[in-house]
This record gives C-alpha cells, structure tokens and sequence, in this order.
C-alpha cells in the first residue's frame, strides 16, 4: 500500500490534506454498490482523501464506503481519511447551507467532515435538472451572505475547513475583503494543457491552497477529451521515464505543489495513479511540457452553455 503525502491547509485550519484524493463523481453514473466497492478497494490502495458532492449523488455508498473500512480493520479511526463535499448551487442562500451540511452529514453517517466547499460561484433554481443550465434558472448570488453561513458551518463544528471550487482570482478578492475565515481551498480544473499559472499565483500569495480536478483532462465524460492522455509529447516523456502518459500528467500537476483528485474505479489504474513519488520529471520535461497548447477548462462550459459570461469570471477558470 502507498502512502500518500499530505500538505498543510492554511492556519483557519490544523488539518492536512493528502496530495492525492479519489473523486467519486462519474460520468456516466454508477450505481452505489459500485461506487461503495470502488471506494473499499482506494481505501486499500492507499488513498486517503475522499472527493465528493451532494450532485454528485455519491455521498450515502461513500459514508457506508467507511463505515465497512472501519469494520473491515482497514483504517482504524475515521480521522485517517480525509473527506471534502460541495454545498450545491440549489443551496447557495444564507439560511439552507447549515441545513445543506448537515443533510451531507447524513448521507456520509459522520458528524464532521474536513472540507466544505462552495461548488460553483453561482446560485440556481431548484429546477434544474440537468446541463446546460437554462439562463433562467440562474438567481442572484450574493457571495457574503453564502460565505457567512460558510462560516457558520466551521464555527459550529460542521466542518473543520471551508473553501471554494471554481472561483477565479476576481471573485476570491471578493471573498478575502470580507472573510472572517478565508477560504482553505481553491478546487479547479488542472492539467499539463491548462496549467492555471495565474490562478495558482494568487492562490499562492494569498495562502489559499489549490487542488486539481480533472488532472488528466476529464477524458471518457461527455465535457472532456484525449488531448491530456493522448499527447504525443507526455506520451514521449512517459516512455523515456518507463511511466504512462497519466502518470507523467499526475507528477507534473503534483511538481506544481497543489493538490490532486483522480477519478477511476478501475482497481489498476486506481493503484497507477499512486505510483507518482519516486520520481521526478527534469528540467528538460517541464520545459517541453510549458510549450503546450494550452487548451480552456471545459466543464464550465458544458455547464453554462452559452451564456457563460453571467459568472464575470476574469481568470483562467
């Protein structure tokens, strides 16, 4: 089994987050005896994060994912595995998020979780049910009031840290003008072909840690492609390095000191992802790798449709 690294979030928090963590949305879903199965066998392996979401419907197998671990002897407290959830768009509004966490709780069968997250900086309709989003099902969303009851999860214990996901340079400054607590985490889509640099900048500056959703280009989903595990220059680096092209993609994203969520229920590929601490990509690697076309995020996209610019998102989200 490997064991996984683990970095310390920012001083609102004294937990530490292991660099790589198994998310568990899919596309398309699985049922969840599958996922609860997928998530034993990660457990095995060595992963010690867990990546999930009330929209991604994965919250009850991954609680009864623990719970059988717990009995099974393969981690012996609940504090050995680190858990993130979303507070969905549908509950961005002062007075439903400590509700929100609290039905996440539930699902999970736990009375605290490590990590809770703000899905998207937008606030929509109870109606929506699928992508893209209609325009009209877009409301206001006033992000002070959002982080407040984001607050009050953390001040009540909920969560031992909060956070964002999808939140570009402008609307962080927003957060940290006002913040009691600024935000922990920073999740966004990364990888070799969209490198964020600016994004991880400021994060950087200003103590906000990143980790990297779709770190090998989301390739399989209806919103993502091959040009991650299909480059031919990844490729090239993978071969001389005796690796996979994933691999290579996973180590470049950990060098740039974020960190990383894996999606496979694959029990191989699941382990293959692991192998990625015992070695370094060189200069002449991360060179080549810079020169890459850099390709956009695309699940916002599939997300927004075409009226994506209702979130004046003025990074590289």
């Amino acid at each position: 089994m490997v064991t996984v690294p683990e970095v310390s979030l920012s001083s609102s928090c004294s937990r530490t987050i292991p660099v790589i963590g198994m998310g568990t949305s899919s596309d398309p879903p699985v049922d969840p005896e599958t996922a609860k199965s997928a998530i034993i066998e990660a457990i095995k392996a060595g992963y010690r994060h867990f990546d999930t979401a009330f929209a991604y419907r994965t919250e009850q197998p991954l609680g009864e994912a623990i719970a059988e671990a717990l009995r099974l002897g393969l981690i012996k407290s609940r504090d050995e595995v680190f858990i993130t959830t979303k507070l969905w768009s549908s509950f961005a509004e002062r007075d439903l998020i400590v509700p929100s966490i609290k039905m996440s709780l539930r699902n999970l069968q736990l009375d605290c979780i490590d990590l809770f997250l703000i899905h998207w900086p937008l606030r929509l309709s109870p109606e929506v049910r699928g992508m893209p989003i209609p325009k009209e099902y877009l409301l206001p969303f006033d992000i002070k009031s959002v982080w407040e009851g984001m607050e009050e999860c953390q001040n009540l214990g909920l969560t031992k840290a909060i956070g964002v996901s999808n939140f570009s340079c402008k609307r962080l400054e927003e957060i940290l003008s006002f913040a009691k607590i600024p935000p922990a985490v920073n999740q966004v889509e990364m990888n070799p072909l969209w490198r964020q640099k600016q994004l991880r900048e400021f994060c950087k500056a200003k103590g906000i840690h990143i980790t990297a959703y779709s770190p090998l280009g989301a390739n399989g989903t209806k919103w993502g492609d091959n040009r991650v595990v299909g480059s031919e220059v990844l490729e090239e680096i993978a071969k001389a390095r005796g690796k996979t092209t994933a691999q290579v993609s996973l180590r470049w994203v950990y060098e740039q000191g974020v960190s990383l969520v894996t999606k496979s229920y694959n029990k191989e590929r699941m382990r293959e992802n692991l192998q990625i601490f015992d070695w370094s990509l060189t200069e002449e690697d991360l060179n080549k790798i810079s020169q890459l076309p850099q390709r956009k995020g695309v699940l916002f996209a599939s997300i927004m449709g075409p009226h994506d610019s209702v979130l004046e998102l003025d990074a590289e989200i």
